[in-house]
């Protein structure tokens, strides 16, 4: 890179020298990553919808179903096998996983291609958990807190400018030459995420105390397939950032189930309904992207991991208002807008830096577990029971804004904690 090109990029994120390489290739890993699924998104959510809103929660507990099945499975890889092997296999294995599908709704027709397509409902929300998972697990185990703090904005807008290729690409594709030939799209793009891990996986990352790319990543074996779950019940800041997660769940199923239902509502027409779901995520990466590109780093270094984490919850208690005063699908829409877009683009970045102080096993098994399973039980629940309960017999918005204050209540404090406890760890292990 040309010193100009080094001095611009100082502009946007405090980077040093001997970080830059590092930097745009987790960037562009980030990037393949949420392009193949934002490109796998709009599908999703259109066959959700066309199975029938009411069925939605099902496929709630379906996802948390084969979420009992896959992290152990994912537990057994990374206590067999090196980093440096084990995420490939993983990415290999979705791409295997879209073929199949292609195939599917290639030859299906009728009922066996409904069952297909919750199915496919189930299983991207399977993929997009574990290969985000895998991909922050490894960040977190090549960077240190204070690199964190700095970097992970800008690796994260590396992925935000991959979902706004896939969404945009969905967008214009998907009435060219229809839903299932993007399948093949999103193969590339997992493909082109394994190159450029194998690619950052042979950089040397500076820093005393932060992981090598290249080698000394044995397997990791304290624990056997049902690691996640060991390390999590032996940790009081594990749980609690499990206890963080169904918060954040909760509050954002309820937000994607009245989406859900306006949007059935506000047209019957498929190609319609793609288009609306695919011009959301457009409109959330470039929220997203401002927000993690240029202001992210700075908020999380500024006023600490526990603070930038709070604003997620005051955007949710904020959006439960309008939905009371305005229960229309251009506000529902705005609202998923602006709150997936501080997830993404402070939240999230915020998020990884908790994991940042824990130790290699807990990074790869307990992450995966806690994102995966304890991301998709949360979903599952509120979905299937505390939704329904709630808006029974009333104003669906008025109910989920009066049962959302108390809960983010408990939630904003969730997140001071750990921010406390994050900075605390960090100071004892130097990399503050």
């Amino acid at each position: 890179m040309s010193p100009a090109a080094r001095s611009l990029l100082r502009r946007v994120v405090e980077v040093r020298d001997e970080e830059v390489a590092a930097l745009l290739c987790s960037c562009a890993y980030s990037f393949f990553v949420l392009a193949s699924f934002y490109v796998l998104r709009p599908l999703r959510e259109e066959m959700g919808v066309a199975g029938g809103t009411k069925n939605l929660p099902y496929l709630f507990l379906g996802t948390l179903g084969a979420m009992l099945v896959a992290s152990p499975l994912f537990s057994a890889l990374v206590t067999r096998y090196s980093r440096r092997r084990f995420i490939p296999y993983a990415y290999h294995f979705f791409t295997a996983n879209v073929l199949v599908f292609f195939a599917l709704f290639h030859t299906l027709d009728g009922e066996p291609r409904v069952l297909a397509a919750r199915v496919f409902f189930v299983w991207t929300s399977v993929f997009n958990l574990f290969v985000v998972a895998v991909f922050w697990g490894y960040m977190a185990d090549i960077f240190r807190s204070e690199q964190g703090k700095r970097l992970f904005g800008f690796i994260a807008a590396g992925g935000t400018i991959g979902a706004i290729a896939g969404s945009g690409l969905t967008t214009a594709a998907v009435r060219a030459i229809g839903t299932t030939q993007v399948l093949l799209m999103a193969a590339l793009f997992i493909e082109c995420a394994v190159l450029m891990f194998r690619r950052l996986d042979r950089l040397p990352l500076a820093g005393a105390g932060a992981g090598t790319a290249s080698g000394g990543d044995g397997a990791m074996a304290k624990t056997g397939v049902w690691g996640g779950l060991t390390l999590v019940a032996g940790s009081a800041y594990l749980l609690m950032i499990c206890l963080y997660y169904l918060f954040f769940t909760t509050a954002s199923t309820f937000t994607y189930l009245e989406q859900a239902r306006l949007v059935a509502a506000a047209s019957t027409s498929p190609e319609a309904r793609t288009a609306i779901f695919a011009r959301i995520d457009l409109l959330t990466n470039v929220l997203t992207l401002v927000l993690q590109s240029l202001m992210a780093g700075r908020i999380v270094r500024a006023m600490g991991v526990g603070p930038a984490l709070v604003i997620l919850p005051l955007v949710h208690v904020a959006g439960f208002a309008s939905l009371v005063a305005w229960p229309v699908l251009n506000m529902c829409v705005a609202f998923q807008v602006l709150r997936r877009g501080t997830d993404y683009g402070i939240a999230k970045p915020a998020r990884e830096v908790l994991y940042t102080v824990l130790d290699r096993e807990e990074k790869y098994k307990a992450k995966s577990f806690i994102d995966t399973f304890v991301y998709r039980g949360g979903d599952a629940l509120s979905a299937a029971v505390i939704y329904p309960l709630v808006i029974a017999g009333g104003d669906p918005a008025m109910r989920v804004a009066l049962v959302s204050v108390p809960m983010i209540a408990v939630w904003i404090g969730v997140c001071l904690w750990l921010g406390g406890r994050q900075l605390r760890r960090a100071a004892e292990s130097g990399a503050i």
